[in-house]
């Protein structure tokens, strides 16, 4: 029981999944010249081999995609760079340059090791043939000797020297998890430059600047470290930027409105996305809380229910932010997982942290409570508790392994990004977010955070009012019950 809560930014969804979406003719064209002049990549490449890399460029930096031999587009860039934000013209065309198409090697001999550049024999035939003919008319050959000499060695090292200086103006970054979270970023970026094409509004000028400046920073991040341990510093980013394309779409909108009145609902006003199959908005069930009681405070007692015996209460569902992806072709985003607590018990979850953090979960709760992992970390002393429950990592990731896997049930969510990181904080925090309209930023808190669960709740209710999340097979037994 998987259903996708999703509102993406408008026109971002599909910018960068493909190489050249702006152009698709653009990507036949390179790929066949790739054919063509290069070794792509397919089942005879090794390890050494290197890929052949076809740069889009675009006016914040590039993407560079392999060419894979079997004809299909590749869905991920093998290495993305970003272009200085404040880059003179001279440090622009110092982007083409780096994108240039790969320069054509000549084999020196079979059993001599190595290759040289074209350009460099091409430089060497013509200095050999403008030095003879200048020692054909009285030039000394001390003097025409050490230009025959120099060109073709300046030919061969000096671009080198050149990508050297043009790297110091760019950041590129490589690697599967790098390359798919900046080409989130880069996405949302193209999307904002899409909205200020044409259009003199300031907000919007003003948002292609601040997401140039955010990739820039990302890309500096993702250089020194990697996402996760720079993990807080990036979805902040991703936050910001997501915000920035809200608001840019929502600009567009009202431009576009008649009488241009009406504003947008904001984030908080719509739902959080499309309704499962036979769920219509007219027809919401109420949340399954007792009218009183607030979805932000999970810890908090509810007097209308009260807990078993045993102080552990049944029905607690766990909901937990993870690393986005995308559950099938054309699927729409995955970022957030609500699964039932009893998943925590599942044999093939990191025990025994699974069941202590299960015990931990459901001291306290009441039936039906949804409890963020956020609060968890809030009562454990911020966090500083967690060593002696569990390793809540690994255990999240056990637990989104088994959902994948078709091993349990679960309410997989595409949050907007301003709702995910709310749920991401603690019950009291508050996430600040760029209002490029107002050129400030606001504030979303508890009440904020309380309106998302609430959301959540709706469409549980909704998927459970017949039957309730599968946890999977071959449970565990909790450890209050054991002995």
């Amino acid at each position: 029981m998987t259903d996708t809560l999703r509102t993406p930014p408008p026109t971002a969804a599909g910018q960068h999944r493909r190489p050249f979406t702006l152009d698709p003719g653009r990507w036949e064209t390179e790929r066949s010249r790739a054919l063509r002049t290069d070794h792509v990549r397919d089942h005879t490449c090794t390890a050494e081999c290197e890929p052949v890399l076809v740069y889009e460029r675009t006016r914040w930096g590039w993407l560079a995609w392999t060419v894979p031999g079997d004809g299909t587009p590749p869905e991920q860039p093998h290495q993305i760079g970003v272009l200085t934000p404040t880059a003179s013209r001279m440090q622009r065309l110092a982007l083409r340059w780096l994108t240039r198409h790969p320069a054509q090697r000549l084999a020196l001999a079979p059993t001599i090791p190595g290759s040289l550049r074209l350009s460099a024999a091409t430089v060497a035939l013509i200095s050999l043939l403008a030095g003879l003919f200048a020692m054909s008319h009285g030039i000394p050959v001390d003097a025409a000797l050490p230009g025959m000499v120099l060109a073709p060695i300046l030919a061969e090292h000096l671009p080198r020297q050149l990508d050297a200086r043009a790297r110091e103006h760019v950041r590129s970054v490589e690697g599967d998890g790098a390359c798919r979270y900046l080409q989130r970023l880069a996405a949302l970026h193209t999307s904002l430059v899409q909205a200020a094409a044409g259009s003199d509004r300031y907000e919007l000028r003003r948002a292609v600047e601040i997401g140039w400046h955010t990739l820039w920073d990302a890309a500096g991040l993702l250089q020194t470290s990697d996402t996760r341990s720079a993990s807080a510093d990036l979805i902040a980013r991703e936050r910001l930027m997501v915000q920035l394309a809200d608001q840019a779409a929502q600009s567009l909108k009202r431009t576009h409105t008649e009488d241009g009145s009406a504003d947008q609902p904001g984030w908080h006003e719509r739902p959080l996305g499309p309704y499962p199959s036979g769920f219509e908005q007219r027809a919401r069930p109420a949340s399954r809380r007792t009218p009183g009681t607030s979805a932000l405070k999970g810890f908090q007692p509810m007097p209308q229910t009260q807990p078993d015996h045993a102080g552990h209460a049944a029905d607690v569902y766990l909901l937990f932010a993870h690393e986005p992806y995308y559950p099938g072709p054309g699927a729409q985003e995955i970022n957030t997982t609500l699964v039932a607590a009893a998943s925590l018990l599942h044999p093939q979850v990191r025990q025994p942290d699974g069941a202590q953090i299960h015990d931990r979960l459901t001291q306290g709760r009441h039936p039906g409570e949804i409890v963020p992992l956020a609060t968890l970390t809030h009562e454990l002393n911020g966090g500083a508790d967690w060593p002696t429950v569990g390793d809540w990592e690994s255990v999240t990731t056990d637990l989104l392994q088994l959902v994948r896997d078709g091993e349990c049930d679960a309410l997989s969510l595409g949050l907007p990004e301003i709702a995910r990181a709310l749920i991401c904080t603690g019950p009291h925090s508050h996430v600040r977010a760029f209002d490029a309209t107002a050129d400030e930023f606001i504030a979303y808190g508890p009440a904020e955070r309380a309106a998302v669960l609430a959301e959540v709740d709706m469409f549980l209710a909704c998927l459970v009012a017949e039957q309730d999340l599968w946890p999977g097979e071959g449970l565990l037994a909790p450890l209050c019950r054991r002995v």
